[in-house]
């Protein structure tokens, strides 16, 4: 598995990704070539993406400072 370097590296070059595809859909859902018509993937699901990969991004950076950490209190 990759390293939490590789793992951010990975994750901002799809974040970079998706929200070029993102600009390209609000500037145009459906296009036609010729005689065939042809749509590009819905605007919401790519907005869903965008979130999931910037908080992947925010957790990343945290380097893990979120655990969760589960206390039993024991009374002696």
């Amino acid at each position: 598995m990759a390293n939490r370097e590789e793992q951010l590296s990975i994750a901002k070059d799809r974040l970079t990704a998706y929200l070029k595809a993102e600009e390209t859909i609000l500037i145009n859902q459906e296009y036609w070539m010729g005689s065939k018509r042809f749509r590009r993937a819905d605007l919401e699901d790519v907005q869903s993406k965008i979130k999931e990969l910037q908080n992947e991004i925010a957790r990343l950076e945290a380097g893990g400072k979120n655990k969760m950490v589960r206390v039993v209190p024991i009374d002696l």
